[in-house]
């Protein structure tokens, strides 16, 4: 079997792949790239291909389910779609509550 051969993939394993990269090319991604994360995505659910055994009790990793999304830019509102408030406030919402710590601990009263 030469290497890249598709076919220890089930029907399943390949579809999922194909899904994978029609939304990669959505993103940006040229076709042969695209490909490549398809299957790249597959195998880290799956822990690679075909595999013997039945069904049943075969973990599957979802943690690359939620990663993905535009390419284009963080954030999908430009700034002045957004409020002032929004606007003027930077990065994370906690960033207002450690504006007030930046020298790191607070400092006891020594007794």
């Amino acid at each position: 079997m030469p290497r890249g051969s598709k076919s220890k993939y089930t029907s399943k394993q390949r579809r999922q792949a194909h899904h994978i990269e029609e939304s990669a090319e959505k993103r940006g991604y040229s076709a042969k790239r695209a490909a490549q994360i398809g299957y790249a995505t597959v195998n880290k659910q799956d822990k690679g291909g075909k595999k013997a055994g039945g069904g049943r009790g075969r973990s599957r990793s979802t943690s690359s389910n939620s990663k993905g999304g535009s390419k284009s830019s963080s954030s999908s509102r430009s700034s002045s779609s957004r409020s002032s408030s929004s606007r003027s406030r930077g990065g994370s919402p906690a960033a207002h509550v450690r504006a007030g710590r930046k020298g790191g601990r607070v400092s006891r009263k020594s007794r």
